[in-house]
């Protein structure tokens, strides 16, 4: 397959929210496509009537759309295709690699429950394999796949290496339900199939389906799709990853703030690794990345690690880019939005705000300055941080600040004498100066602040503790 263009695809069920297993599933296949200039599919696995929810496919689009994964052309249904996966599922038939069953569910429950009580494999040996068409009765029936119950099937797997299985382990899976629906597992190939779909990334508890499917490949002299299934994500006490360790769905971590850039990044590396390369971009990932170093053992999610890979991003990030993912972490979490001077200061003063917010949630924090509206609602800590005695210093600060030069070393230098004149550090005015323009005890520098709020409104918010 070296010389087909590579397509991969990601196919999630929509019966509840995007997983973050699954996302770094998607991320893996999007990352492979991107590298071989190949293509990245979607195909939504809605053949579970029962479960499947359109709630669930939006979240599915919106957890992508937030980690940036972008899949080529429009996304797939998969019951949509119904028609097709029965068409094929006549063609084995007709070619004799399928036959119709007509054992009913309660001879197939009759049959385990025997062999359960006589210790025996409760694997189920169709009578009707063979039976001649003379012989089927007028009643409904199954398609079951006519699987090969001798020799081996050998899944060549890119992370597990070769699988084998033995064919006598494996039983005619059903194709076509008495209904005439089609099953899961047909499915999957037959969309795979269609869809030119060369590489399967998937998780490894696909692993045993894949020699199930294989059988239909063969059946149809259909050429194999080439094999990755990657160890499932495992939280930090090596569990599997569940609501005990915290948030699970992608969402969650859009609404908990981490950024986008980060997510990838260490999606990518939990479970795959170039070198000891921790930190690094898209463009530096879509260029390494393969399955030759993606590891045999489940990954541990570590969130220290994740707010520290989220840090750095949202440091590098560009101010507009960083502005805008901003705003998708509060709609995320249902905050208000910002306005347009909102916006505006922010742009102005996101370098000052942006080097040591780890998450969106620190980045907001420490940008609410710019965001108050006077008077500012401060903090209990800040209200006591501005005593008759430091309001009385700040006092003799304002009318100098009419006039002094708006730039950051006139501003220290002007600071700093007001602290010499009152046998003072300037340290000692910082937290005054700073609960003063910001409400809180922590903030970006003062004078960053200053820089930031312009003349007008420092004074204005300088003037509201006087």
């Amino acid at each position: 397959m070296s010389n087909t263009p590579v397509v991969t695809r990601f196919a999630p069920s929509p019966t509840g929210t995007l997983h973050i297993g699954s996302a770094r599933t998607a991320l893996f296949n999007w990352l492979f496509a991107r590298r071989h200039g190949g293509q990245f599919l979607l195909r939504v696995e809605d053949t579970d009537k029962e479960r499947s929810t359109e709630a669930s496919t939006q979240a599915i689009y919106r957890g992508l759309a937030w980690l940036g994964l972008d899949y080529d052309g429009q996304p797939v249904s998969q019951a949509a295709n119904a028609a097709r996966h029965a068409e094929v599922a006549a063609q084995m038939l007709a070619a004799g690699h399928a036959y119709k069953c007509f054992a009913t569910p309660e001879e197939i429950a009759a049959f385990r429950e025997a062999a359960q009580a006589e210790k025996r494999s409760t694997l189920f040996r169709s009578p009707w394999r063979d039976a001649e068409e003379a012989d089927y009765p007028e009643a409904p029936y199954v398609v079951r796949l006519k699987a090969p119950r001798e020799g081996q099937t050998v899944i060549k797997d890119q992370v597990q290496g070769d699988v084998v299985i033995r064919n006598d382990q494996l039983d005619d899976m059903v194709l076509l339900r008495s209904d005439g629906s089609p099953v899961y597992m047909l499915a999957v190939v037959v969309d795979d199939y269609d869809m030119g779909v060369t590489h399967v990334i998937r998780g490894d508890d696909h692993l045993n389906n894949a020699a199930r499917q294989i059988q239909i490949y063969r059946a149809m002299g259909w050429e194999l799709p080439t094999y990755a299934h990657i160890p499932l994500i495992h939280g930090p006490d090596g569990k599997k990853m569940s609501k005990r360790h915290g948030a699970t769905g992608v969402e969650e971590y859009q609404a908990l703030g981490y950024s986008a850039a980060g997510m990838r990044n260490y999606l990518a590396r939990l479970g795959w690794s170039h070198g000891d390369d921790e930190f690094f971009t898209d463009s530096q990932a879509q260029s390494w990345f393969d399955l030759e170093h993606i590891g045999k053992s489940p990954a541990r999610f570590d969130f220290k690690k994740l707010a520290n890979i989220s840090g750095q991003h949202i440091a590098q990030t560009d101010d507009a880019a960083l502005l805008h993912e901003l705003e998708g972490y509060l709609v995320a979490t249902d905050a208000a939005p910002l306005n347009d001077a909102q916006k505006s200061l922010f742009l102005s003063g996101a370098y000052c705000v942006k080097e040591r917010a780890k998450t969106m949630a620190e980045l907001f924090e420490k940008s609410v300055f710019m965001f108050q509206s006077r008077p500012l609602d401060r903090e209990e800590k800040a209200v006591k941080a501005l005593d008759s005695v430091s309001i009385g210093i700040l006092n003799e600060l304002t009318p100098q600040l009419r006039n002094a030069i708006w730039t950051r070393e006139d501003l220290e230098g002007l600071v700093e004498r007001l602290a010499l004149s009152h046998e003072t550090k300037m340290g000692k005015l910082a937290a005054p100066l700073r609960a003063a323009l910001s409400g809180r005890v922590t903030s970006p520098s003062v004078f960053d602040m200053m820089l930031v709020l312009g003349r007008d409104e420092t004074i204005a918010r300088l003037t509201d503790i006087s």
